[in-house]
């Protein structure tokens, strides 16, 4: 009788009592689609850091880095996914892989459009006081850029967090193990959950972000309160 019930769902649309007796299993996936995500923009920062101080140290390279991470931004997720599943198999791997792939894009522009952004007074003034080159542009150029670093941080960790959901589809488990299961079994219940946590979850690291981008800009509020 149990069977039958969960098979074909309960007459309303979130049947509470599966949640209750699946706590469980929203803790374990909440951990995997936070783990993913975070491994996903943290890998795909270093990297876009990167290609972002090449492409500002070399200006011709600008060009060829955001043309080959747009490329990769083009390219399906479930395509990309299934591709290199016959090579690293299911798991953490195959899902890595590609979701680094689709935060570089985002990341380098910012980077790059962040520091361009930079007075050439504050510039001038720092080589003034003798900063090296490599000194004024981590203590004066990146701090300088924080808000639109931070800005294509936000963007590349909902996009993330929405593609996690993906990665179900070849074993990585997340909210998207839900939203399979459900539909599998034409079961509304697990696609709300794992929905209604993935939205959740987004809305979180963004509102947690800014919260950052206010820490490390201190400047930024106080030019407010000057106004």
């Amino acid at each position: 009788m149990t069977a039958r019930v969960l098979a074909n769902g309960p007459d309303s649309f979130v049947w509470w009592a599966w949640v209750g007796d699946h706590l469980d299993d929203v803790r374990d996936r909440t951990v995997e689609h936070v783990q993913l995500t975070l491994w996903a923009v943290g890998i795909g920062l270093v990297i876009a850091m990167a290609l972002a101080t090449l492409s500002l140290r070399f200006r011709w390279t600008y060009g060829p880095i955001t043309w080959a991470t747009g490329v990769l931004y083009t390219i399906p997720s479930i395509a990309l996914f299934f591709f290199l599943v016959p090579i690293l198999g299911l798991g953490f791997r195959t899902a890595l892989i590609p979701l680094v792939s689709y935060t570089l894009l985002i990341l380098v522009r910012n980077i790059v459009e962040g520091v361009d952004g930079v007075p050439e007074a504050v510039k001038e003034a720092a080589d003034g006081m003798g900063y090296e080159p490599w000194r004024r542009f981590v203590s004066v150029d990146l701090r300088l850029a924080t808000p639109a670093i931070v800005a294509g941080v936000r963007i590349a960790s909902v996009t993330i967090v929405g593609l996690v959901t993906v990665t179900a589809l070849v074993g990585a488990g997340g909210y998207g193990a839900f939203i399979t299961d459900g539909l599998s079994r034409r079961f509304s219940t697990p696609i709300v959950v794992g929905t209604t946590l993935s939205v959740a979850l987004a809305v979180v690291l963004d509102v947690a972000l800014v919260i950052v981008e206010r820490l490390l800009t201190p400047w930024a509020r106080r030019g407010v309160a000057v106004r």
